[in-house]
């Protein structure tokens, strides 16, 4: 009965609006802006209890508490690391995404292709969060999670090690939204090291609540290249990577200076004439 209950109590739900972008369901039951306002009212900054800045946020095996990976990591905010942050300088592009020393080649494809569409990237990035205006360490993300929208709350507390940060980085040394977009992600899955390994199309599902398909080159069809052209001008995600058969061939380059075993996003599909 417990089962059934809880599915009614669901549906009525979805029915009422709840699990959509507009009224999305809350993480761990974290609301963002009664946390946030009570953090301006008592003049602290947020510390999240349920995603606290200890090793467990960061992993259970090669990010575990006994890793020589994970000594002398200190959880800094970004105030603490620059003297001017922003959540996003100008407009969000590929290059706010660097990786950092976690494997998760396949979310930041993802993150990049996310860039490229701005009516997604608003769903995904909530707007007006920033450093600036009533500043209180605290910033949420929404994300597609089995048929609903969730919004994931988070602190700004970031793993870094000799002042830098460890995992995902902007090429722009005083922006945050795409390592704090990481931390979310890393909250809803359990940890940072959970992110390690996995399929871009995991983060389009994640990103959009899309339906991801799948094109194998030596078994594609033969207007690929006419279904990539559409699918970019309908601004769909794409992304693509090179199988490896050994780990031998892994981040081994081609003649085409691609990387083995990497995730990449695809941003156009042209004809050029050459010579």
């Amino acid at each position: 009965m417990s089962g059934m209950a809880s599915r009614i109590k669901k549906l009525r739900g979805q029915a009422e609006g709840i699990g959509s972008h507009v009224q999305p369901v809350k993480f761990l039951n974290q609301d963002f802006e009664a946390l946030r306002q009570h953090c301006l009212e008592t003049g602290t900054l947020y510390c999240d209890e349920t995603f606290p800045a200890c090793p467990s946020a960061l992993g259970y095996n090669e990010l575990g508490p006994g890793s020589y990976k994970t000594r002398d990591v200190e959880w800094k905010r970004p105030t603490d690391l620059c003297a001017d942050p922003k959540f996003i300088v100008g407009e969000a592009s590929r290059t706010d995404i660097c990786q950092g020393a976690l494997g998760d080649c396949w979310l930041l494809a993802a993150i990049a292709s996310l860039t490229l569409n701005h009516e997604v990237l608003c769903k995904v990035v909530p707007s007006g969060q920033e450093f600036e205006s009533d500043y209180a360490g605290i910033f949420h993300f929404q994300f597609w999670q089995y048929g609903e929208w969730v919004d994931v709350v988070i602190d700004d507390r970031l793993p870094t090690k000799d002042d830098q940060l460890m995992f995902v980085h902007s090429a722009s040394g005083n922006e945050f939204w795409s390592a704090l977009l990481e931390k979310a992600y890393s909250k809803l899955n359990g940890s940072y090291e959970a992110l390690s390994g996995g399929s871009t199309t995991e983060g389009f599902e994640d990103f959009t609540g899309g339906i991801s398909e799948w094109y194998e080159l030596d078994k594609a069809p033969s207007n690929l290249f006419k279904i990539i052209q559409k699918a970019l001008r309908c601004g769909s995600l794409l992304g693509c990577s090179i199988n490896i058969t050994s780990a031998a061939e892994t981040e081994a380059i081609t003649s085409q200076q691609l990387v083995k075993g990497h995730a990449y996003s695809v941003t156009g599909a042209e004809v050029v004439s050459v010579k």
